[in-house]
């Protein structure tokens, strides 16, 4: 394993972090629903991955106290953007899905953020374009690791 605290290591993990945080930023000024805060849309892209969930697990799943997502819930319910309904198995608990609206709003927004990339992706060579989508994998992995 690279020793990451020292020498070219720590400057590569350095340059990650300000890129990728770079990067970040821009993609969510590439929104469709302005609306909605960074952590809604958050929550509505987990519910997307990850499928119908409680509270309680998009709270951990996010790394937010549970009466924060019990308030971000309300809030994307109030805007029709999900739907609560009786666990099958516990009915002192809700289940957390997305709406057909939700589905709609983030495919848009996947389109408009993968349009915005792409076009900053022409200013890469090929070497470099080729490097980028080798490194996509790891960066994904990355970007689930606990």
């Amino acid at each position: 394993m690279p020793d990451l605290s020292h020498g070219a290591d720590a400057a590569a993990v350095n340059a990650l972090r300000s890129a990728i945080m770079r990067i970040g930023r821009r993609l969510k000024h590439q929104r469709v629903d302005e609306s909605l805060s960074p952590t809604e849309m958050s929550v509505l892209g987990t519910l997307a991955r990850c499928g119908s969930a409680t509270p309680g697990e998009l709270a951990r799943k996010e790394h937010v106290q549970p009466p924060s997502m019990t308030r971000i819930v309300a809030l994307l319910e109030a805007k029709g953007l999900v739907r609560l309904e009786p666990h099958p198995e516990d009915r002192r608990q809700k289940v957390v899905s997305q709406t057909e609206t939700a589905e709609a709003m983030l495919e848009e927004s996947r389109r408009k953020r993968n349009a915005w990339l792409a076009q900053l992706a022409e200013g890469l060579d090929a070497d470099e374009w080729e490097k980028l989508r080798a490194a996509a994998p790891v960066l994904e992995k990355l970007a689930h690791l606990q």
